[in-house]
């Protein structure tokens, strides 16, 4: 029996951590504001940034782009973080910035990683994730940062009216959510620096409900941002491919993401970065990367390839941007055929987002005027920090 000393200790201590508890910053759960027209406002103009990086691209079924990317007031991946979204009516010629999503400015929740998607639909899905940054650096528990989304029912739409964000799950969402062949909705989640982290959520009904269906564990060793991607290939299986400290580990699932096999190294060769794949309308595979399928280098030299294969075999690469610090491809295929990349280029310093686009026969050709008329396409989205 403890004596009345133990007792009075025992209870001042449960008050202390219950106290704590009730203290603990929760903002990272509330909506974040939405700035409309954000250039007028001094804060947010580009000028302003120092940090603009990680974009993302989606082409209406019409032809309105749209992409969405995270900047700062600071030149760091912190508290100041928030996510721009921005469109063009005229092919990328010129863009507008529509939007800010910023939950709190110099709070202590910051807004970043966004990944902007059309459904088949023709709705425009707008997805971030939310945290409270001081605690990302010692682990994600399922409670601090979440994927959070906005909808808008009609892409064309330039100015559109802006719903109230909505938090879908725990994590953050790098890249594109895929559809399969039975219809279901699969986005690509992850609760880094734990156990089965890179995880497949899906959705059944389009979008209006999310589960985890199931996940790959990435070893503690090999641990760094998953960042990872799915498809569904021609047998029915997912395949999965994760951003590693070693460069890319691959998983499949042949349940239709329940279950997946142990994550092993990929024989593409990769820094630790993000890359890019899709499916094209060809049925192809696109990969987008730095350097040659079978080279590890760093972040330069950006290269597509393709596969006819589902991934077991792929062509040699077509250069789209040699440059050191280019990084995060993303982007979309459109009905005719034309493929859009966009990527970031010296985040800290000239922080400059770029698009680009080329087609199917242009990897294959992969020709030296390939790669010339590839670079005549290069198209300035957005450039922070003073020109």
């Amino acid at each position: 029996m403890m004596n009345l000393k133990a007792c009075y200790l025992l209870l001042i201590s449960t008050m202390l951590h219950n106290l704590c508890l009730g203290q603990r910053d929760k903002t990272f759960l509330d909506p974040p504001k939405l700035i409309k027209n954000p250039s007028s406002v001094e804060y947010y103009s580009p000028e302003n940034r120092k940090f603009s990086g990680i974009s993302s691209l989606a082409v209406s079924p019409k032809g309105r782009m749209w992409a969405t990317w995270y900047s700062g007031i600071t030149p760091g991946e912190d508290a100041n973080n928030y996510v721009v979204v921005s469109n063009s009516g005229d092919n990328g010629q010129t863009w507008e910035e529509v939007l800010v999503i910023d939950s709190d400015k110099q709070g202590p929740v910051r807004a970043f990683d966004p990944e902007i998607w059309i459904d088949p639909a023709g709705k425009l899905w707008i997805f971030w994730s939310q945290s409270i940054h001081k605690e990302m650096d010692k682990h994600y528990d399922g409670i601090n940062t979440g994927v959070w989304v906005l909808t808008i029912d009609d892409a064309e739409e330039s100015n559109p009216t802006w719903p109230t964000p909505k938090r879908i799950v725990d994590g953050i969402m790098m890249c594109k959510p895929i559809v399969l062949s039975t219809g279901e909705w699969v986005l690509p989640v992850s609760t880094w620096q734990i156990n089965d982290g890179a995880k497949a959520v899906v959705s059944v009904d389009h979008g209006k409900s999310w589960q985890v269906r199931g996940a790959v564990n990435v070893p503690e060793l090999a641990r760094n941002a998953d960042e990872h991607m799915i498809v569904e290939r021609k047998d029915g299986t997912l395949w999965m491919l994760v951003r590693t400290k070693y460069g890319i580990g691959e998983s499949v699932s042949e349940d239709k993401g329940y279950s997946w096999t142990p994550l092993i190294p990929s024989k593409i060769q990769h820094p630790t970065a993000r890359f890019f794949i899709y499916r094209l309308n060809s049925g192809n595979l696109l990969l987008v990367k730095h350097g040659p399928i079978d080279m590890k280098i760093g972040r330069s030299h950006l290269m597509a390839f393709i596969s006819k294969d589902d991934g077991f075999t792929w062509s040699d690469g077509l250069l789209l941007d040699q440059r050191k610090d280019v990084s995060y491809p993303d982007g979309q295929q459109t009905a005719d055929g034309t493929i859009y990349i966009t990527y970031d280029y010296k985040r800290r310093s000239d922080q400059k987002i770029y698009l680009t686009s080329f087609s199917e026969d242009d990897i294959e050709l992969g020709s030296d005027r390939t790669i010339l008329e590839v670079y005549k396409r290069r198209m300035l989205i957005s450039q922070g920090g003073a020109k």
